[in-house]
């Protein structure tokens, strides 16, 4: 393998460590999801607004051509990080990080109807894994279970952030990573302006887990996102999403450092599934880059 696709993949792999931790911060966090996405937005948007200017990163882009796509993105991780939370919140950090962690059979498989690519046949067994995996994530079969109610929600963020990912494939090209996550933020931001007309913003919950939402917008979004997003340029979409399925890994391990919450025997059987997929795109992906 070419000493350029190591160093790609080691920064893609860093990537997914700081975006892992929002499992464990998600969890932790006890505000209202809209409300902690909205600040997460913020301090995102700030980190990121700051080091465009200092790089000198050019933040005007064609609003007739490129437009409706870039708010489109936004809308979809809003809603893509707002299921998220409440999937985390719901259930717990391995049932919430490895339902979301269907999104990259979902992107394969919507891919060529987005970008025009050819199906391939393989990825029907990798959904086929998917399905059982999720199916063991579930303690049982009742809708009403809240550990359900979580799986499915972040089923949901799964396919917006698949959407998401999908769409903004032709563009990446054409923007730097740090403003395109700068604009998506900017969009959340003003998309959840309205939660605190409907949430309670408790001061003193959110003077006491201040530090970990500047966390979740520095580490875990400014720099994890940006570097997801920049990977687009050196790999497929749907060879960074399955790749990136080391993501519940990652976060699983932290919460067990630091949350002490230990995964369920079904959620570890489900979840080996769910990471088999990752196994079987990683040995075809890196027979491709040799």
């Amino acid at each position: 393998m070419e000493k350029n696709n190591v160093k790609n993949l080691l920064i893609l792999n860093f990537a997914m460590i700081c975006i892992s931790t929002s499992g464990a911060i998600g969890r932790y966090i006890t505000l209202p999801p809209p409300i902690t996405i909205w600040y997460r937005a913020l301090f995102a948007l700030l980190f990121l607004g700051l080091f465009c200017y200092l790089k000198k990163l050019r933040f005007a882009f064609n609003i007739k051509d490129d437009g409706s796509i870039i708010f489109l993105s936004g809308a979809l991780m809003a809603v893509h990080w707002i299921t998220y939370f409440y999937a985390l919140q719901w259930s717990n950090v391995a049932i919430g990080m490895l339902s979301l962690f269907t999104f990259p059979i979902m992107t394969t498989l919507l891919e060529p109807l987005f970008l025009k690519t050819k199906w391939q046949p393989f990825h029907l067994l990798m959904a086929t894994l998917i399905l059982i995996g999720v199916f063991l994530l579930a303690p049982d079969l009742n809708i009403n279970n809240t550990m359900n109610k979580g799986l499915l929600i972040g089923l949901l963020s799964a396919f917006c952030y698949s959407i998401r990912n999908l769409i903004l494939k032709k563009r990446i090209e054409k923007f730097n990573g740090s403003i395109l996550m700068f604009y998506q933020m900017l969009i959340t931001l003003i998309l959840l302006i309205p939660v605190f007309f409907i949430f309670e913003n408790d001061s003193k919950v959110l003077q006491d887990q201040f530090t970990f939402l500047i966390f979740l917008g520095l580490i875990t979004t400014a720099i994890g996102h940006t570097l997801f997003l920049n990977s687009f340029k050196k790999f497929s979409v749907s060879t960074v999403s399955i790749l990136s399925g080391m993501q519940p890994i990652f976060g699983i391990i932290i919460a067990v450092i630091f949350l002490k919450e230990i995964p369920a025997g079904r959620s570890l059987i489900g979840g080996a599934l769910i990471i088999l997929t990752v196994l079987l795109e990683s040995r075809r992906s890196f027979k491709k880059v040799k």
